[in-house]
């Protein structure tokens, strides 16, 4: 199991953080306990990152075509939260 789960988180990380690759959930059947909920809060943070990105990336590219109208909704934290803060003051401004 811990081969699988290393597997499996290794490949989310990979596919989220460094290859852009968005959406990516670890698979690891037949965990329990500590190894599942390590897994479900691998998955967790792989699809809040998902959504950020794609309300950021919706609400852009709409201002890039002219929609103004558009804002990021998405619930933010941090450093995303700022982010997200910054564009759509941004587009109030244009």
């Amino acid at each position: 199991q811990l081969n699988r789960f290393s597997e499996e988180v290794t490949r989310v990380a990979r596919e989220v953080g460094t290859e852009g690759t968005l959406g990516g959930q670890a698979q690891v059947p037949g965990v329990d306990g500590t190894w599942k909920e390590l897994t479900d809060n691998v998955n967790a943070m792989a699809n809040n990152l998902t959504t950020q990105v794609r309300n950021i990336a919706e609400v852009t590219t709409a201002v890039a075509k002219g929609d103004l109208s558009q804002k990021i909704t998405v619930d933010a934290k941090g450093e995303v939260l700022e982010l997200k803060n910054t564009v759509n003051e941004m587009v109030d401004q244009l």
